[in-house]
């Protein structure tokens, strides 16, 4: 729709702008239509750069934080990459189209079903859905080129770092409830290289090895 493809290319040029320079990151979020991963009533707002709701509870990143996170991943074609937090499916295709497979792990079985139904659709075809505690990822298919986590956990999951490959990158918001900060890791033959992409606020990562449903860290670490 021409509204959608005018208010498409004022956020290009706002992302343009905030220093989102990976030309293949900017393609795939010009070419994903946001409005097709959020509710009709929703449709108005697909372009803002703001999250918007999901049901329980959950939130699509504004997207700004949708670029910087992908752009972090450096993502060249080849990777196989993991996604902790399906939500809306928004991210999950932005990823499908920049990398060659996706494996994403859902919480909820109901955004998961939704997310799925909107893929679908879209007609993307390398892209699996996992429903699980995210926290722990998908280690059957481990390890991964690529790991992005779209909630915050209180302390990076060793889980997730074991299912890291050599030169494997992670993306992942780090802190509490009211205050986190983006961190790129990097798997180095010397070890995890860290490094902070500045603040940021997601919703909890609820699992085994993040937050608990009542707000406590289910782990020592």
């Amino acid at each position: 729709m021409e509204m959608f493809e005018q208010q498409r290319q004022q956020l290009m040029n706002l992302l343009r702008q905030s220093g989102i320079q990976d030309a293949r990151v900017l393609a795939a979020l010009e070419h994903v239509p946001r409005e097709q991963f959020v509710s009709e009533e929703q449709h108005a707002q697909a372009y803002t750069n703001r999250p918007l709701p999901l049901i329980l509870g959950q939130t699509i990143s504004q997207p700004q934080i949708v670029a910087i996170m992908t752009q972090a991943l450096a993502l060249s074609g080849r990777e196989r990459v993991l996604e902790i937090g399906t939500g809306s499916g928004y991210q999950t295709a932005i990823l499908a189209h920049l990398a060659s497979y996706v494996y994403s792990v859902e919480r909820y079985p109901q955004l998961a079903y939704q997310a799925a139904s909107r893929i679908a659709a879209a007609a993307i075809n390398n892209v699996s859905i996992y429903i699980a505690d995210g926290s722990l990822g998908w280690p059957e298919l481990a390890p991964y080129d690529r790991i992005l986590v779209t909630a915050a956990a209180p302390k990076i999951p060793p889980q997730l770092l074991a299912q890291l490959a050599p030169n494997g990158i992670l993306v992942i918001p780090i802190g509490n409830y009211k205050q986190q900060e983006l961190l790129i890791v990097t798997q180095t033959e010397q070890g995890q290289q860290v490094k902070s992409l500045g603040h940021c606020l997601f919703v909890p990562l609820v699992g085994e090895a993040a937050w608990s449903e009542g707000g406590e860290m289910k782990q020592k670490f």
